[in-house]
C-alpha cells in the first residue's frame, strides 16, 4: 500500500475471494490470519489510501472458478451467476457477512464496493438488496467487460438491477501474453493501438464519471507463455501514451489492473495460469520498481497536481492543431476555470517515426503557436505529451501554457510555492509565466528568459534539460520552478503529510533521490522521512519553512539548507550484504505410496455415486467427479478395484480424464506404470489407452488395483466453473478394444469398486473444512505428504527417512518423492530483501513437476514441459526473515527415466528501508502448525 500511496494514486482496489473466506457450506471464516479484512482496512487507513472493495461473489480475476467455492461448482447449486434460489442461498452468508465488516470502514463513517456482472436482473437486485440490509450506503458499481454490452447503467435504462456507478474494462494490448489465441474481442488486434472510450461513456453513462475500473496495467503469462512475462508490450511507453489517452477521452476514475499482481499461491489460480501473477504490472512479483512504476508516478503526480482535469469539456480532437499530419490533437477544457490541456499523441497511435510540429492553442490570454522561442516541438516514437494553459501559480500568478509537464505544484511553503515540472531529456521546452513581475534568478541549470508584453507581466523560459540534470529558477516574488529531466523525475516523490487520501497542494512535502518514499510526517521543526535506498543516496528536500531538522528512517539527516529554501544532504548507506544458506541438507520420502498394490485405502472416501448433479455426466459408472465428493483442488487420487476373470481377461485400459489446463495423469496397475500424460497448454481433457502388457495383471480370481492420480489445475471461470473434475471414462478392454461391461454410459466396465482422496479434511471421512484455519482451503491438495501435514511449520521427519546433501533433488524413475530441509534467515533490521527459490533443470528433455512448500504455503508450481517459470519470489511474512523456515519440495518425474532439479535461494533485491520486515507474519505463518494427521492417510 505505501507503494501504491507513493506512486501517487489515492485508491487501492482489493478482492475478497468468497472460497477464501466460506470453504464450506454454514462455515465462515474472517477471523483467522488473512482471512480478516479489518487488518487490511485498518492498515489502509494507517497508510491514508480509499479501498476499492470487490467481495464478488463472483470476482474473475484468474482465480480458481472466478472465486466461486469449490462446494458451489458441484452442480447441485444450478448454472451460477443468476436467480436460482439454490445459489442465492449459497452466497447470500458469506456476502451479507463481508457487507457488514465493509460497512463499518465506508468512506460515509469516517472505502467503494464491487459486484459482478451478471446474466439476471432479478440476480443483480438479489446482490442490491443484501448489500444495503447489510450496512452498506457507498456506491456499488460493474465491470462491463468489454463496450458490446449494454447493462447495469442508471442512464441507459431504469431497471431495479442497475448499480450506481458503470464501469467499463479495458486491455488494448491483450490482458493475455497469447494475443493470438485470447484477445479478439476487438475485432483484428493491432499493436498500440488506442481505443475509443469517449462514445461508449456517452451513451452509456452520461451523468456519471467516466470509469475504468479495469484498465490494462500488464497481462497475465499464460502456460507456456513467454518467461518473465510480455513486458515489453505495457512497459513505461504504453503507460505514457495510453493513460495519457484515457484522460484525453475525459475518464476521471481510472483503475490500473493489475498494479501489484503478487502470487497465486496454492489453488488460487485458475487452469489458464501458473504460479506467477506479476501481470507485467508496475510492480514486480518480487516487490520491485523499474521504470514502469516511474513513468505510473509521473503521471499520476501530474493528475493530483491538476485538479481542473475532473470537471472538463472536450472543445475538439483531430490532427488540424498542429501543422503536422501524423499529431492527434485533443484539447479540453475545465468548465469553471476555462484552463485548457492539450493531449498530443501520434496518428496512429502505434507510429514510432519522430516527427516535428507546430502546435495551435488557445489560453485567457489570446492564441498562440508554439513553440515561440524555437523551431518545432517533436513526438519521438511511442510518446504522448499533456501542454496544459491557465495553470494557477496563487496571487494572480498564472502558467499560461508549458511545453514540459507538470509533476506538482506545493504550497507547504506559502510565500514561496513550488511548481515541478519534467520533460524528456534533450528536449527543447518552453513556459510562459504571467504575473511574475520580471525575470527569475537562475539558481542552478541553464534557462534562458525573455519578457513578454502579452500578457502584462510575463516571462517566457526556454530550457533543454542534459540527463539527470534540474534546473532552479526563483522569482522576486518567491515562486520557485524546478525543472527536471525524466532521469531525474524517477526519483521525485512528493508523499503526504495527511492520512486523507484526498490532498490540496499544502499537505505534500517534495523529495528527490530516494529509490521510494514511503511516508513523511511533521513534528514541530522536525520533519520524519521513511522509505527505502539501494546505495548511497544524495537527497534533496523542499519542506514547510517551520523544518529544521530532518530525519530518515528514525537517524538524523545531515542537511544544509540552500538560497531557495531546500535542504540537501546524502542519505548514508548501511546495507548488509546478505547471506543465504544452501540448501544442501534433506530428508527425504516416497510421495506416492498409494500407487502400491499393498496400500491401505481404508480411509479414503467410497466413490459410489451413479447420479451427478452436474450437468456434465460422465461416460462410465460410478461418477468419478472430484465435486462430488468434496474435493476441489491439487491432486486428486483414485484407486479402482476389479478381479480377473477367467474368460475375457482384460489386457488394457481406456482413460479419459478432466482436470483442467495443463493437467497431467499417472495410470498404475498394482504397483505398476502404465502410462502418463505430461500435459499441454489449454488441453483440460485427455483420452488414452494403455496396455497390460508389463503391468503383472492378477491371476484369475485375484483382486487387481488400478490407481489413477491427476494434477487438478484448476477450474474454469463464470459460468463454465461448473465443469468437473476427475475420470470422464474408465472402461477396461479385452483384446485391445473390446469394453468390458457393454454399454459404457450405465456400466462399471469391469470394475468392483472405487475410492477417492484428496485435501485433508474433505471427502466424507473426518469432515473438516477449517483443518488449517490458517491457510485453509486453497492452500493444500492431496499429495501425500499433503494430507499428513509434513510440509507445516513444525513437523520433524521421522528418523527413519533417508538424509542426503546436496542441492540437487534426484528421482531415479517415474514417480514422486518429498524433499525436507530447514533453514535460518537473518536479515538485519532496517533492511527489506526481495527473496525467490530458483528451480535449475539440467535435463531439459524430461517432462516432470515440481511443488515448492515455503512454511506450509505452496508458493511454487514448475511444469518443465509446459510453463516457463522457474524463479519463485516469496515475500516476507511467509518467509521468516529472523528465524526458522521449513522448506518442501515435491519432484513428480513423469517418465520412467526419472528426474533431477537444483534448488537455490536468490536475492532479488536488497535495500536499507523502513519496512520492519523482520517481524511480519508470525500469525500466518505459526498458525496452523503441524498435527498429526493419521486419519488421512
Amino acid at each position: 500500500m505505501q507503494k501504491v500511496k507513493a506512486a501517487g494514486w489515492n485508491t487501492i482496489a482489493i478482492y475478497a475471494n468468497w472460497f477464501f473466506h466460506n470453504p464450506a457450506p454454514g462455515v465462515l471464516n474472517f477471523d483467522h490470519g488473512a482471512h480478516d479484512p479489518e487488518l487490511l482496512f485498518d492498515y489502509a487507513k494507517e497508510v491514508g489510501i480509499f479501498i476499492l472493495w470487490r467481495p464478488g461473489p463472483y470476482i474473475n480475476a484468474e482465480t480458481n472458478a472466478g472465486g466461486f467455492p469449490g462446494w458451489v461448482t458441484t452442480g447441485a447449486y444450478g448454472s451460477l451467476r443468476n436467480n436460482d434460489s439454490r445459489y442465492h442461498d449459497a452466497w447470500y452468508p458469506y456476502l451479507a457477512e463481508t457487507t457488514k465488516i465493509a460497512a463499518k470502514h465506508q468512506i460515509t463513517n469516517d472505502a467503494i464496493a464491487k459486484f459482478p456482472n451478471p446474466p439476471a436482473n432479478t440476480y443483480m437486485e438479489q446482490l442490491n438488496k443484501c448489500v444495503r440490509e447489510n450496512g452498506l450506503n457507498i456506491p456499488t458499481h460493474t465491470n462491463a467487460p468489454n463496450p458490446n454490452g449494454r447493462s447495469w447503467s442508471k442512464d441507459y435504462s431504469n431497471l431495479p438491477s442497475n448499480q450506481d456507478l458503470y464501469g467499463l474494462d479495458s486491455y488494448p494490448q491483450c490482458w493475455s501474453c497469447d494475443v493470438v489465441s485470447e484477445c479478439e474481442i476487438y475485432g483484428v488486434y493491432q499493436t498500440f493501438s488506442v481505443h475509443d472510450y469517449r462514445d461508449h461513456f456517452s451513451l452509456m453513462s452520461p451523468t456519471q464519471p467516466s470509469f475504468l475500473p479495469e484498465f490494462q496495467g500488464g497481462s497475465y503469462s499464460p502456460w507456456g507463455g513467454p518467461k518473465g512475462g510480455c513486458v515489453d508490450a505495457t512497459g513505461d511507453t504504453f503507460v505514457n501514451v495510453f493513460y495519457r489517452d484515457n484522460l484525453a477521452q475525459r475518464v476521471t476514475m481510472h483503475s490500473v489492473y493489475m498494479t501489484y499482481g503478487g502470487t497465486n499461491w496454492g489453488g488460487l489460480a485458475w487452469d489458464t495460469v501458473g504460479t506467477s501473477y506479476d501481470y507485467s504490472g508496475p510492480i514486480q512479483e518480487n516487490r520491485l520498481l523499474g521504470e514502469k512504476y516511474h513513468e505510473s508516478r509521473i503521471i499520476a503526480l501530474q493528475v493530483r497536481s491538476s485538479p481542473d482535469l475532473t470537471k472538463t469539456k472536450l472543445l475538439g480532437n483531430s490532427t488540424g492543431y498542429s501543422d503536422s499530419d501524423f499529431v492527434f490533437t485533443t484539447e479540453l477544457q475545465n468548465t469553471d476555470s476555462k484552463a485548457r490541456f492539450y493531449f498530443v499523441r501520434h496518428e496512429p497511435s502505434n507510429r514510432t517515426a519522430t516527427d516535428a510540429y507546430k502546435l495551435k492553442i488557445s489560453t485567457n490570454y489570446g492564441n498562440y503557436t508554439i513553440p515561440q522561442s524555437f523551431s518545432s516541438l517533436y513526438l519521438k516514437g511511442r510518446e504522448s505529451k499533456i501542454f496544459l494553459t491557465d495553470y494557477d501559480l496563487t496571487l494572480e500568478r498564472k502558467l499560461v501554457y508549458s511545453t514540459a509537464e507538470i509533476l506538482s505544484f506545493s504550497t507547504v511553503d506559502k510565500r514561496n510555492p513550488l511548481l515541478v515540472l519534467w520533460t524528456t531529456t534533450g528536449s527543447t521546452n518552453e513556459v510562459l509565466l504571467a504575473g511574475v513581475r520580471g525575470k527569475g534568478a537562475i539558481i542552478r541549470g541553464k534557462v534562458e528568459q525573455r519578457v513578454q508584453n502579452r500578457p502584462k507581466d510575463s516571462v517566457l523560459l526556454t530550457f533543454t534539460p542534459a540527463r539527470s540534470s534540474s534546473s532552479m529558477v526563483i522569482f522576486r516574488d518567491g515562486l520557485r520552478i524546478l525543472i527536471l529531466d525524466r532521469q531525474s523525475a524517477s526519483t521525485f516523490y512528493e508523499p503526504s503529510l495527511s492520512v486523507t487520501p484526498t490532498l490540496t497542494s499544502d499537505q505534500t512535502v517534495v523529495v528527490i533521490g530516494p529509490y521510494l518514499v514511503r511516508s513523511a510526517k511533521n513534528e514541530g521543526s522536525t520533519l520524519r522521512l521513511t522509505g527505502d535506498i539501494n546505495g548511497e543516496t544524495d537527497i534533496e528536500i523542499f519542506p514547510a519553512p517551520s523544518v529544521r531538522k530532518i530525519t530518515w528512517n528514525g537517524r538524523p539527516l545531515s542537511v544544509k539548507r540552500t538560497s531557495y529554501r531546500s535542504f540537501l544532504g546524502t542519505v548514508a548507506a548501511h546495507i548488509t550484504k546478505i547471506v543465504l544458506p544452501s540448501l544442501d541438507s534433506w530428508r527425504t520420502a516416497e510421495n506416492l505410496p498409494e500407487a502400491s498394490l499393498e496400500y491401505d485405502d481404508s480411509l479414503w472416501t467410497k466413490a459410489t455415486n451413479l447420479t451427478t448433479p452436474n450437468p456434465t455426466k460422465p461416460e462410465t459408472l460410478p461418477v468419478l467427479w472430484a465435486e462430488d465428493y468434496n474435493l476441489y483442488w491439487g491432486p486428486i487420487l483414485w484407486r479402482g478395484r476389479f478381479s480377473t476373470p477367467s474368460a475375457n481377461r482384460p489386457d488394457g485400459i481406456t482413460l479419459k480424464v478432466q482436470g483442467g489446463a495443463a493437467f497431467s495423469y499417472a495410470a498404475y496397475l498394482n504397483g505398476r506404470l502404465l502410462g502418463t500424460w505430461a500435459g499441454a497448454k489449454y488441453i483440460d481433457v485427455h483420452n488414452d489407452t494403455f496396455s497390460f502388457a508389463n503391468a503383472g495383471l492378477a491371476a484369475t480370481g485375484k483382486g487387481n488395483v488400478l490407481f489413477v492420480i491427476q494434477d487438478m489445475t484448476g477450474k474454469e471461470m463464470r459460468e463454465a466453473a461448473v465443469t468437473p473434475r476427475g475420470i470422464i471414462n474408465a472402461s477396461l478392454l479385452v483384446s485391445g478394444n473390446q469394453t468390458i461391461g457393454g454399454n459404457n454410459t450405465n456400466s462399471t466396465c469391469g470394475f468392483s469398486s472405487w475410492r477417492v482422496t484428496g485435501t485433508a479434511g474433505r471427502g466424507s471421512h473426518a469432515q473438516n473444512p477449517l483443518l488449517d484455519p490458517v491457510r485453509a482451503p486453497l492452500a493444500e491438495g492431496g499429495w501425500h505428504h499433503e494430507r499428513l501435514g509434513w510440509h507445516l511449520p513444525g513437523f520433524e521427519p521421522p528418523s527413519d527417512w533417508p538424509t542426503f546433501s546436496g542441492s540437487t533433488l534426484r528421482i531415479s524413475g517415474a514417480g514422486a518423492r518429498y524433499f525436507h530441509t530447514t533453514f535460518a534467515l537473518d536479515i538485519p533490521s532496517g533492511t527489506d530483501a526481495s527473496l525467490a527459490f530458483q528451480v535449475t533443470d539440467p535435463q531439459t528433455t524430461k517432462n516432470f513437476r515440481v511443488w515448492i512448500y515455503v512454511n506450509g504455503y505452496q508458493y511454487g508450481r514448475m511444469y518443465s514441459n509446459v510453463g516457463n517459470q522457474d524463479t519463485f519470489p516469496v515475500p516476507p511474512g511467509v518467509l521468516n526473515y529472523s528465524g526458522e523456515n521449513y522448506l518442501g519440495v515435491v519432484v513428480w518425474a513423469l517418465d520412467r527415466g526419472g528426474a533431477e532439479v537444483e534448488i537455490a535461494m536468490d536475492v532479488q533485491g536488497v535495500f536499507e528501508s523502513s519496512l520492519n520486515a523482520r517481524g511480519m507474519g508470525e500469525d500466518i505463518r505459526t498458525g496452523g502448525g503441524w498435527e498429526e494427521r493419521k486419519e488421512y492417510y
